[in-house]
């Protein structure tokens, strides 16, 4: 097990269960390790800027379920007691920026995603909620030329989503298990988040078809099966699902991921999205007819 203190008192070790592997080849041992000590470094900083007011950290994303990938960020969730003061996200925001690998990482580090959500944000619980900071690559330049607005509280749903795995995966880096912080999530609610994102998600398609392709195909699964899944595994069961048409943009999006093609679409782009558009249709269809009572699980072993 990968594990190493964290500074400061009060703090338990951290389990990094999600970065563990079977022995590997150099290339995969190496990215293990960097993602295990950029994970020490998050929290450091995060302990080091909130003190006794961070409650509690937490692995969701790929380190959840089933564990990292190549291409995987690392994701952390922090639960404060107190919304940050524009000072202290400033200074997060600075340190997650070195702490992080530009997108596409060009050596063994990750690019870290780090959601924070101050304790009254989410408990009780209510939808949509809202986080008190978030940093992404995605967001980088836009936190490089000073956009205010990304320091600000944001209503988002699919934070829903990622409070579902959090609590569902029960991975604490720190703090206490994330069911005594956070009130539970409504099945429904997580699945309203996944539907809800869909126009969005198509609106964007033409500047990251591998990773929209992957997500439809995770909230497909979720949608008809109640689990939520790591994105390979949610793309090989989509996969078996579709029509011949459509299988061959599934399974190269899927190989991108996995880090066996180059993700780049030549001549495929029509193909690729013809197939997020049947996706599409599938994943309303399944979501009018989805039973009210049906319960929400991580996945676990080979699609089903």
């Amino acid at each position: 097990m990968l594990s190493q203190p964290l500074p400061g008192p009060g703090w338990t070790a951290i389990s990094l269960d999600g970065l563990e592997a079977a022995p590997q080849p150099a290339p995969m041992t190496a990215w293990r390790t960097a993602a295990a000590a950029q994970t020490g470094q998050v929290l450091g900083l995060v302990r080091e800027i909130f003190g006794p007011d961070a409650l509690g950290a937490y692995q969701h994303g790929s380190a959840v379920l089933g564990g990292m990938q190549p291409t995987s960020d690392v994701d952390i969730l922090v639960v404060t007691g107190r919304p940050a003061t524009l000072e202290e996200k400033r200074r997060l925001v600075d340190g997650l920026m070195a702490v992080s690998a530009r997108f596409p990482p060009s050596g063994p580090e990750r690019c870290v995603e780090v959601t924070v959500v101050a304790q009254p944000q989410v408990r009780p619980w209510r939808y949509p909620p809202s986080f008190d900071l978030q940093y992404g690559e995605w967001l980088r330049d836009r936190f490089e030329h000073g956009d205010g607005g990304l320091l600000q509280a944001t209503v988002n749903p699919d934070l829903t989503v990622l409070l579902t795995i959090v609590l569902l995966g029960d991975r604490p880096l720190s703090g206490p298990p994330p069911g005594v912080l956070l009130d539970p999530v409504p099945p429904q609610d997580c699945v309203t988040a996944m539907v809800g994102d869909l126009d969005r998600l198509m609106d964007e398609f033409g500047g990251d078809p591998r990773n929209i392709l992957l997500t439809l195909a995770r909230i497909w699964r979720t949608v008809a099966t109640g689990v939520i899944d790591r994105k390979d595994r949610a793309a090989e069961w989509a996969r078996d699902r579709l029509a011949s048409a459509h299988r061959q943009s599934m399974e190269r999006a899927r190989a991108m991921y996995l880090g066996r093609e180059a993700d780049d679409w030549p001549g495929l782009a029509a193909e690729a999205r013809a197939t997020a558009d049947h996706m599409v249709w599938r994943i309303r269809w399944e979501a009018a007819r989805r039973r009210p009572d049906q319960v929400l699980r991580l996945g676990e072993g080979p699609p089903r």
